[in-house]
């Protein structure tokens, strides 16, 4: 390894590394022995090989010392061959010693990342809505991501690191002083001058490389807010085009003026290093060979100790960097114990109760108190992007609500924004638990069923559909993933879909889209709810799962929907309060509570918070007929109402 190398390993070694002052408890050190523990005898293995490594690495410098003091001895050419076969023989045993030690290292490695990334994706898929609607999915990605990637360096890079650097420099230590104990102590004298600029020029080197992932998020941020469908949208309809090129324009310049700035820290760094480098050979073999004309030290001895010394310099600066490369790996560590320590708020229990695969289905609530979570239940300020996590929120949204949706019977749930209707949603098919009293689908609490058997059970249409960027044939077979080619069409021609897809050059195989946006708002959710018909639910929950269709798309989904529905238990939310007058129950919440309850004549005779919301919506249709020349009544009955809805 030449003087300009072992310069650009001293850099690597101290630039990456963060000196996070954060404490470590032995439990935290626990959980990380447990991690590697499937990979321990690799492990192993691999330390052996770090350590043969380093032992070969010193003999290269002796045996060239002998040759060259062969040569000067006048030794017959046998010798020299000798060692020199043994030199390539050496060369030959690290090459291929290296070759294994890199394969473990990658197979070590590799497999950490596996498991750490299973463990995360699988443990943040079983937390609440709460939990992904508060934190930033960048912020997330990047534990997937980079901290896994941090974790794992631990293993293939900083342990084996210290444990072949350590090696390496006991032995160069021992050969050199064996060598020459006055050489090697003079040797000693500069190395401060090697470690010192190494360390304070990678700190320096650290802020700016963080500044520049700093920038670089940013722009990140940018584009990913700005180039969704969404956002472009936006940017185009209000946004300030100049003004965001020259805001990322700005940020752009920075990362570029950081990139001189780092190239030219780097090229003084290695300049310096490289130099004193040069000096203490010159001392090496100034003095080496004033010692071998004095005959005090051979010829082979100074040459050994010249090679020798570009080992001792990079595992010395790799050494002193050694405890921040491993508070670095502990603080990845810890970020990714952060998200696996946050609780899920819903888990099956070990001894869950399977709901029988047929039959009818009722659904149940029983003096159902609810609050949602706080912050501190459910997320973490790092994940979120904060300095403190928000204390507001677990006030009571739904105040002991009772009903019960009988099999081949709808249940509508009415009532202003906000009065808990998608709340009692998202609880039947346990997306939350409540606090209090109890949810049954099929008679037994939700707590109790297999999370499997009540996917099954319960289908449901949210208000904005959401679709990923796949194909139609990928979204549609997601609740149903054997449904075949004949039962996607006629999913399809229930939601009054197929016509569209079947005169799409791909057909099934189109790819929708991020979140769907290659479909319009009425086709994208004609597309959800040809997927809830797919999957066959015995329960069917639609939260305005009508809200962005127009009036012809509407009604031909109503009737998919009716389709759909018959012989179901159905409980649906709506605004528009015509589809639900066929409703057998409609339940009128308003802040949390059921204020009344009945069918649709009974709910407009009693006059009460339904006939109110009736009223008013509907209000708008005769003075609309008025507009137009038609007579318009002064004001609006319920009777009223009803005669224009059926009229319209």
């Amino acid at each position: 390894m030449s003087m300009e190398m072992t310069a650009w390993s001293a850099l690597r070694n101290v630039r990456g590394a963060t000196d996070d002052q954060r404490p470590f408890s032995r439990a935290t050190l626990g959980r990380i022995v447990r991690f590697a523990r499937p990979h321990h005898r690799r492990i192993l293995l691999f330390l052996l090989l770090s350590t043969v490594l380093a032992m070969l690495a010193v003999a290269t410098p002796l045996l060239a010392g002998r040759v060259v003091d062969a040569i000067v001895g006048g030794a017959d050419g046998g010798t020299v061959l000798t060692l020199a076969g043994l030199i390539a023989a050496i060369a030959v045993a690290e090459a291929a010693t290296g070759v294994g030690n890199r394969w473990l290292s990658a197979r070590i490695g590799e497999g950490l990342i596996l498991d750490l990334r299973r463990a995360v994706y699988d443990h943040v898929q079983r937390m609440p809505v709460a939990f992904f609607t508060r934190t930033r999915t960048g912020a997330l990605v990047s534990r997937l991501n980079n901290d896994v990637i941090g974790a794992q360096r631990a293993f293939s890079d900083t342990l084996s690191g210290v444990v072949s650097n350590l090696v390496t420099l006991l032995l160069t230590l021992a050969v050199m002083l064996r060598l020459s104990w006055q050489i090697t102590l003079l040797s000693l004298v500069l190395l401060p001058v090697f470690v010192l600029p190494a360390r304070r020029m990678g700190a320096r080197l650290a802020v700016l490389e963080r500044e520049r992932a700093t920038h670089n998020a940013a722009m990140s941020i940018q584009m990913t807010e700005r180039f969704s469908a969404p956002g472009a949208t936006l940017v185009k309809l209000f946004g300030r085009p100049r003004e965001e090129s020259a805001e990322f324009a700005d940020r752009a310049r920075r990362v570029r003026d950081i990139g001189v700035r780092t190239a030219m820290v780097q090229h003084y760094f290695i300049t310096s290093l490289t130099l004193v480098s040069a000096l203490a050979l010159a001392l090496v073999y100034g003095l080496g060979g004033w010692y071998a004309l004095r005959g005090s030290l051979e010829p082979g001895a100074v040459v050994a100790l010249a090679l020798l010394l570009t080992r001792l310099y990079a595992p010395l600066t790799a050494l002193a960097g050694a405890r921040m490369e491993v508070m670095s790996a502990l603080v990845s560590f810890q970020r990714v114990f952060e998200v696996l320590d946050l609780e899920p708020l819903i888990a099956e229990r070990p001894d869950a109760t399977e709901l029988p695969a047929d039959g009818p289905v009722t659904v149940e609530f029983e003096d159902v108190r609810f609050s949602y979570p706080t912050a501190e239940k459910v997320s973490l300020a790092s994940l979120e992007e904060v300095a403190t996590l928000d204390a507001r929120g677990g006030e009571e949204v739904l105040h002991g609500v009772s009903f019960r949706a009988e099999p081949g019977r709808m249940v509508a749930l009415v009532g202003s924004s906000g009065a808990g209707k998608s709340t009692i949603a998202q609880l039947t098919p346990r997306l939350y638990d409540p606090d209090s009293g109890v949810v049954r689908v099929g008679g037994t609490d939700v707590r109790e069923l297999t999370a499997a058997s009540l996917r099954r059970t319960v289908g449901m249409v949210t208000q904005d559909g959401h679709l990923f960027h796949d194909t139609i044939r990928a979204n549609l077979l997601l609740p149903r993933p054997e449904a075949g080619e004949e039962e996607l069409w006629e999913a399809l021609r229930r939601a009054r879909l197929d016509g569209l897809v079947a005169a799409l050059p791909d057909g099934l195989d189109t790819v929708v889209g991020e979140r769907g946006y290659r479909l319009s708002g009425g086709e994208r959710q004609r597309l959800t709810i040809a997927r809830l018909l797919l999957a066959e639910p015995r329960v069917v929950i639609l939260d305005e799962a009508t809200a962005h269709l127009d009036s012809t798309s509407e009604a031909a989904v109503q009737e998919a929907l009716a389709e759909a529905m018959q012989g179901r238990t159905s409980v649906v939310i709506a605004h528009r309060l015509s589809t639900v007058r066929a409703a057998d129950l409609i339940l009128v919440l308003e802040e949390g509570r059921v204020v009344e309850r009945g069918t649709h004549e009974e709910l407009l005779a009693a006059g009460g918070r339904y006939a109110e919301l009736y009223r008013t919506q509907f209000s708008e249709e005769p003075r609309a007929a008025g507009a137009h020349g038609r007579p318009s009544p002064g004001r609006s009955t319920p009777a009223g109402a009803a005669a224009a809805t059926a009229a319209g």
